[in-house]
C-alpha cells in the first residue's frame, strides 16, 4: 500500500509500529464468539453523515444481512452489542478517529479519497475503525467491508481477519466511459433503471471515481450515416426555446424520457460518490452521402448552429445538474472544420454561464494553442485526453517515439480542410500526447485508452495493471479514462438485436454484459486506485468463484492478457481502430501492396513485413531487423523475434495454467468458467499465431532482400503453421461466439475467426507461387546464419549499467549524466529529447572514462518548459548492441529516464 511518502502497510509492520494494537500481529481482534455485527455510524461526524456514505454503509449492511448476520445501526459505540463485532464508521479527522489511530501509530494520509481500516480500542471496547479523509474516502473502506463479505465462505471470520489497511490514491483521475453507439444495441441498457444501480456501485466498489457516457461517438465522419440515434446528442434530449430544431422520426415522449434517463443515470452516479461526465462527441448534424439514415436533424442551419449548440448544452446542465464534466471532440471528425475558434467559443460560453463549475475535457487530436486559449477563457476548470497508445493498447509506458506517419512534415502548414490541423502542423497529436506536458501547463492530463486491441475477449493482468497505473501521473498527469470493453459494439449501423457480448451460446450470456467483465473492471480499478495493493483485493473474487483453482485461472488470464498489448507495441499496420483489430486480424498480406485493405496509415509498400511499430525508437519493423541479421549490425532495438518469444512464451504459460484449472473445474460448467476458459484459448492462440507470423515476416525479409530459397521455404512453412494455429482456436469459437461479431460496418470490423482464413490461404498461395519460381541455391553463410537465428531462441544480454538519474534539472544549465558499467563496453551513446512527441531524439557519444561513461545534455537544450526523456545504448561488441534502461523481465518498466524541471 504506498502512499507519495512510499508508506507500506509492510514497511510499518518491519518498524514495530503496529505494536500498540493490543497484542496483534497486523490483524484486526474481534470477540472469536462474535455472532452479529453493531454498525456504528458517526453521523454527528460531517464526512459520515453524506449521501455517499451513508448508501455505501446501506450497502455493507445489506450485504451481511444477506449473509445471515445480523446488524445494529448505532449512532454511538454505547449502543452497540456487548458481543457483536464494532464496526465505526468515521472521517480520520475525528475525534475517536484521531484518538485510535494515534493510539495504533497509524497515519491515513490527508490527502483526498484516502482511506484506514484498523483496529483498535474505545473505553475498553474492541472495535474496527473504517475511517476516510473525505467521504469518497470512507465510502471506499466501507465498500471494501462490503466486498470481502461478498466474495467470504465466512463473513464474520473474514471481517475479524483484515488486516490493517492505510491507502491513497496514486491517481487523481480513475474513470470508466461507456459509449451509446447503437439504436439496437445500445437502447437496452441505456433504459435499464434495474441494471444502473449495480453497474455503478460495482465501479464505485472498485474505486472507480468517475463515469462518463460518451453520445454521438459511432462516427468519426458524418458520411454513410445509418444508424443516427443521440449522434448529433442535443435534440434527443431536449426542445431547447427559440429554436424549432428537432428529429422528426423521434416521439416528443421518447425524448423526455431520454433525459429523465440521462439525470436518473447522473444522479445514481454521484449518489455513489464518483462524477459524473457526458461525451458529446459530434456537432456535425448534416448527414453526407446518407440516403437511408433512421435519424434526420431538422432546424439548424450554418446561421444557428454555434447559439444552438451553446443554448442547448447550457439548457442540458442545468436540466441535470449533477454532470460535472463536458468531453468535446474539438477536431474535424465532430463535423466542425478544425480552426474553427468563433464556433467552439460560443458553445463553452454555454457551459461557462450554466451557474457552476464544469469541467470541459477536450479530446486532443487537432489541438493547438488558440484552442487550448479558447476553453481556458471561459474560467471554467480544463482537462486534456490525449489517446495513450492511440486507439489501441499497447504495453505498459509512453511510447518514446511516435510512428513516422504522424510525425510533422515540411509542407503541412499550407493544409486546409476540415481535419488541417490533426493532418497539418499538429499531426503529432493525433494518438499520442504530443507537446501538451509542458511544465507551465494551466491544464489536467487524463489520458484515455481506446477499444481497439482488446474489446470482446477478457482481461485481466495485476502485474501489467499496476505499471499502467503508475504510467498514468507521468510527468505530473492526472489519470486516466478507459473504454470499456464492447465499447463500439453494434457501431455504424451493424447493431444485432440480443446480447451484446456476442454469444452464439446462449448458455454463456449474462443478465448484463459488463458482468462477464467484473474480474478485469475489478483489476483495473482497483490498482489504478494503488499500484501497491494487497493481491487479495483482486484474488478474492477468483477464490469466491474457483475455489482452490483461482491462482491457476489469475495466473492463465493474466499471461493471456499481456499477448495483444505486445503485439500492438511491435506490429502497428493501422493506429486507428476502425482498421486495425488484433483481436479478430484481417489478413495483410505479405506481397500485394496494391490493395493494402484496411491498413493505408502504414509506411508503403504496404505489406506485412513492412508495418511500422507503435514505437520506432525501440522496437524494429521485420524488414529493418532482416537488414541487422544480414549486414551483422545490431540496432539494440527490440526485434520481431523477441517479441515473438515473449507472446509465445505468455501464451504457453496460459494454456499450461488452463490445463492445471481444466483438471479441477472442468466438471464444474459453470457460465463464468467456460467464458474464461474460452477466451484464455482464443488469446493463447491468438499469441503462437503472431508469433509464428513475426518469424515468418522477417525470413519474407530475408528472401526479399537475398533472393534466398531456403528463407523463402521457411518463411512459407511458417506461414502455413500460423494459418493452420488460427484455424484450430477459431474451429473452438464457432457456435461459442456469433458468426458476425460487430464494431463497425467495414469487413475488417465484423465478422467471425473463421471469416478470416480465405484471405490468408490467398496470400499463402501467392508466396508458394513465388516459391516456385525460386531456383535453389546454395544460401550465403550470412543468410543461414540469419535463418538460424530467426527460428531459434533470442537472447539478449544482460545489462551491467547502473545510472542514478538527477531528481531534477535547472532550465538552461547543462544536465551532466554518468552511466557506470562492470565492464568495459565498445562505445555508449545517449539519446535524449523533451517530453514532446513533435520533436525526435538527439544522439551524442558518451566519454568513457574506465568504466564510467559522461555525457551532458547542453544547457541550450535544457531551457525548456518541458521535462527531459533520455536512455543509452550499449555496445559491448559487434554483436551484442542493448538499450538501458530498457525492458525489465516481466515487461513492465519504464525503458528511459525522466527528469523533470527543479
Amino acid at each position: 500500500m504506498k502512499s507519495a511518502s512510499n508508506f507500506t502497510r509492510r514497511q510499518l509492520i518491519r518498524t514495530g509500529a503496529l505494536v500498540a494494537l493490543a497484542g496483534t500481529t497486523g490483524k484486526i481482534i474481534a470477540a472469536s464468539s462474535s455472532q452479529g455485527v453493531s454498525l456504528v455510524l458517526m453521523t454527528s461526524d460531517p464526512i459520515a453523515a453524506t449521501p455517499e456514505v451513508l448508501w455505501a454503509a446501506k450497502e455493507l449492511e445489506q450485504s451481511l444481512t444477506e449473509r445471515g448476520v445480523a446488524v445494529l445501526r448505532c449512532e454511538r459505540i454505547e449502543q452497540a452489542k456487548a458481543n457483536d463485532l464494532c464496526i465505526v464508521a468515521s472521517g480520520s479527522q475525528s475525534p475517536l478517529a484521531i484518538r485510535v489511530l494515534k493510539a495504533s501509530r497509524i497515519d491515513v494520509p490527508s490527502v483526498p479519497e484516502a482511506l484506514g481500516i484498523i483496529g483498535g480500542h474505545i473505553e475498553k471496547r474492541k472495535i474496527t475503525l473504517v475511517c476516510g479523509y473525505d467521504a469518497r474516502g470512507l465510502t471506499y473502506a466501507l465498500l471494501d467491508l462490503t466486498d470481502r463479505i461478498q466474495n467470504a465462505a465466512h463473513p464474520i471470520e473474514t471481517l475479524e481477519n483484515i488486516e490493517t489497511i492505510a491507502e491513497r490514491p496514486a491517481n487523481q483521475v480513475r474513470s470508466m466511459t461507456r459509449l451509446f453507439t447503437s439504436d439496437v444495441e445500445d437502447k437496452p441498457w441505456y433504459n435499464d433503471r434495474e441494471m444502473w444501480p449495480r453497474y455503478l456501485s460495482m465501479l464505485a466498489t472498485q474505486r472507480f471515481n468517475r463515469f462518463n457516457l460518451a453520445f454521438g461517438i459511432g462516427y468519426d465522419f458524418i458520411r454513410h450515416v445509418t444508424d443516427a440515434y443521440f449522434l448529433f446528442t442535443y435534440p434527443f434530449l431536449l426542445s431547447v426555446p427559440g429554436y424549432n430544431v428537432r428529429v422528426p422520426q423521434l416521439p416528443d415522449a421518447e425524448r423526455d424520457h431520454n433525459l429523465e434517463m440521462l439525470r436518473y443515470i447522473s444522479e445514481q452516479t454521484v449518489a455513489r460518490g464518483m462524477e459524473f461526465h457526458i461525451g458529446l462527441w459530434m456537432h456535425g448534424y448534416e448527414w453526407i452521402d446518407s440516403p437511408n439514415p433512421n435519424y434526420t436533424i431538422e432546424g439548424v442551419t450554418k446561421e444557428n448552429h454555434a447559439v444552438y449548440c451553446r443554448d442547448a448544452v447550457r439548457m442540458l446542465l442545468k436540466a441535470c445538474p449533477a454532470i460535472s464534466g463536458v468531453t468535446f471532440r474539438i477536431h474535424g471528425e465532430s463535423g466542425v472544420s478544425e480552426g474553427s475558434y468563433g464556433f467552439w467559443k460560443t458553445v463553452f460560453d454555454g457551459v461557462a454561464t450554466c451557474g457552476r463549475k464544469v469541467r470541459l475535457d477536450m479530446h486532443t487530436k487537432g489541438m493547438d494553442q488558440t484552442m487550448a486559449d479558447t476553453a481556458l477563457g471561459t474560467k471554467q476548470p480544463v482537462s486534456m485526453s490525449p489517446k495513450f497508445w492511440g486507439e489501441h493498447l499497447g504495453m505498459t509506458y509512453h511510447q518514446a517515439d511516435i510512428r513516422k506517419m504522424e510525425q510533422p512534415k515540411p509542407g503541412n502548414e499550407n493544409k486546409t480542410g476540415l481535419m488541417k490541423l490533426s493532418s497539418g502542423t499538429r499531426s503529432f497529436l493525433r494518438y499520442g500526447f504530443g507537446d501538451l506536458l509542458r511544465e507551465d501547463r494551466q491544464w489536467t492530463i487524463v489520458y484515455r485508452i481506446w477499444p481497439g486491441t482488446q474489446r470482446l475477449l477478457l482481461w485481466g493482468d495485476p502485474v501489467a495493471a499496476a505499471a499502467y497505473s503508475r504510467v498514468v501521473s507521468f510527468c505530473g498527469s492526472n489519470g486516466v479514462e478507459i473504454c470499456e470493453p464492447l465499447s463500439f459494439k453494434g457501431r455504424r449501423g451493424s447493431g444485432i438485436a440480443g446480447n451484446r457480448t456476442a454469444y452464439a451460446d446462449k448458455t454463456l450470456v449474462p443478465r448484463w454484459d459488463w458482468q462477464k467483465y467484473a474480474y478485469g473492471t475489478r483489476v483495473w480499478g482497483r490498482l489504478l486506485y494503488n499500484p501497491d495493493a494487497e493481491p487479495d483485493t483482486w484474488q478474492r473474487s477468483l477464490s469466491h468463484q474457483f475455489g482452490d483453482s483461482s491462482i491457476n485461472v489469475e495466473t492463465a488470464l493474466a499471461n493471456a492478457s499481456r499477448i495483444l498489448p505486445i503485439v500492438t507495441t511491435a506490429y502497428a499496420p493501422s493506429a486507428g481502430n476502425n482498421s486495425y483489430w488484433p483481436e479478430i486480424y484481417f489478413n495483410e498480406s505479405y506481397v500485394d501492396a496494391e490493395h493494402p485493405g484496411p491498413y493505408k496509415d502504414s509506411p508503403v509498400p504496404t505489406v506485412f513485413s513492412t508495418a511500422s511499430t507503435f514505437d520506432p525508437q525501440l522496437f524494429s519493423r521485420m524488414t529493418e531487423f532482416a537488414d541487422e541479421l544480414l549486414d551483422g549490425k545490431p540496432s539494440g532495438k527490440y526485434s520481431p523475434i523477441e517479441v515473438s518469444q515473449w507472446i509465445e512464451d505468455c501464451a504457453a504459460a496460459a494454456t499450461k495454467h488452463l490445463d492445471l484449472a481444466n483438471g479441477k473445474l472442468s466438471k464444474n460448467g459453470s457460465p463464468e468458467y467456460r467464458r474464461l476458459a474460452i477466451d484464455i484459448t482464443i488469446q493463447a492462440g491468438l499469441g503462437q499465431f503472431f508469433g509464428t507470423r513475426f518469424r515468418s515476416g522477417v525470413l519474407f525479409a530475408i528472401y526479399q532482400k537475398t533472393n534466398d530459397r531456403t528463407a523463402l521455404e521457411n518463411s512459407l512453412s511458417l506461414y502455413r503453421k500460423s494459418r493452420a494455429i488460427w484455424a484450430q482456436f477459431a474451429d473452438l469459437a464457432k457456435g461459442v461466439y456469433l458468426p458476425d461479431i460487430t464494431v463497425g460496418e467495414q469487413p475488417q470490423q465484423r465478422g467471425h475467426w473463421l471469416d478470416r482464413l480465405p484471405a490468408m490461404d490467398r496470400d499463402i498461395a501467392a508466396v508458394a507461387l513465388k516459391l516456385e519460381a525460386t531456383p535453389a541455391g546454395t544460401p550465403h553463410p550470412n543468410v543461414s546464419a540469419a535463418i538460424q537465428e530467426v527460428l531459434g531462441r533470442p537472447h539478449r544480454a544482460a545489462s551491467s549499467a547502473s545510472h542514478d538519474a538527477p531528481a531534477t534539472f535547472q532550465p538552461g544549465k547543462p544536465l551532466k549524466l554518468v552511466l557506470t558499467l562492470s565492464d568495459q563496453a565498445e562505445a555508449v551513446r545517449l539519446y535524449y529529447r523533451h517530453v514532446d512527441q513533435a520533436e525526435r531524439y538527439t544522439t551524442a557519444p558518451m566519454e568513457a572514462r574506465q568504466h564510467r561513461y559522461n555525457a551532458e545534455i547542453p544547457g541550450a537544450y535544457t531551457a525548456s518548459e518541458y521535462p527531459l526523456e533520455y536512455y543509452f545504448e550499449i555496445t559491448h561488441n559487434a554483436k551484442s548492441v542493448v538499450l538501458y534502461p530498457g525492458l525489465s523481465e516481466t515487461l513492465t518498466k519504464q525503458p528511459y529516464f525522466v527528469v523533470r524541471r527543479a
